[in-house]
């Protein structure tokens, strides 16, 4: 089964999202830490896709082509942002974190 995660921006309880850590600002690290993978791993996955889509060609295959290139790109368009994503994940507890540990010695 799918988790259908929103795609445009709801509006949530601050304190709601800094109960696991205990500080907001420590959730928000998190989050944009998260948001990045996936934004990262979407790139990769989109630049893989166009790659094929690269060198040279006839105009009636480019148009063809044209064509597909722009279905992949809608189709990462509808996907819902990264942060979004990563917020619903750290509210439904699937994001493994730890805070670093800092060392006593000066």
């Amino acid at each position: 089964m799918e988790k259908k995660i929103p795609t445009n921006t709801i509006t949530r309880d601050i304190k709601d999202l800094a109960a696991p850590t205990g500080n907001i600002y420590e959730t928000v690290v998190i989050l944009a830490k998260r948001a990045n993978q996936i934004a990262l791993a979407e790139k990769k996955e989109l630049a893989k896709k166009l790659e094929d889509f690269r060198g040279e060609r006839d105009t009636m295959d480019e148009v063809f082509e044209n064509k597909e290139q722009i279905e992949i790109s809608k189709y990462y368009e509808r996907q819902p942002k990264p942060d979004l994503v990563a917020i619903s994940e750290f509210e439904d507890g699937e994001l493994y974190y730890r805070v670093a540990q800092e060392d006593g010695a000066a």
